[in-house]
């Protein structure tokens, strides 16, 4: 049945989104048609559609993408001065994850977690 969620997110310039998203963060674009661009890195697609009216101070955008190597790839963003949000550095949560986030130009939230073993307070396989 179900096989796959998708996000779509709002972005308000096309040119900074793809330069975020792609320039910093990795992706790959996948297609642009024009208002709606489809974006990829490791199996994880997004997509964005035209919001030109958007003030990014009130958007609630937010994915929540989970990975395998949270240390690895935190490390990998910072040494690209990719800038976290400052009040989501990389921290062990309550509930069972290690994670971190980000604020794309258009105030997306991206959020970046593991499970973590709650007894070792280490990421778990």
């Amino acid at each position: 049945m179900l096989t796959q969620a998708i996000p779509k997110l709002p972005m308000r310039l096309k040119s900074q989104t793809k330069s975020y998203y792609i320039g910093q963060l990795g992706f790959m674009e996948l297609a642009d048609y024009g208002d709606y661009l489809l974006l990829e890195k490791d199996g994880i697609e997004i997509h964005f559609f035209e919001f030109k009216t958007l003030d990014p101070l009130e958007n609630y955008g937010q994915i929540y993408i989970r990975t395998n190597q949270i240390e690895a790839l935190y490390n990998q963003l910072v040494d690209a001065n990719v800038t976290i949000h400052p009040n989501a550095p990389l921290q062990r949560k309550p509930w069972g994850q290690m994670e971190f986030s980000l604020l794309d130009p258009d105030h997306n939230l991206i959020t970046f977690g593991q499970a973590v073993n709650p007894i070792e307070n280490i990421p778990a396989d």
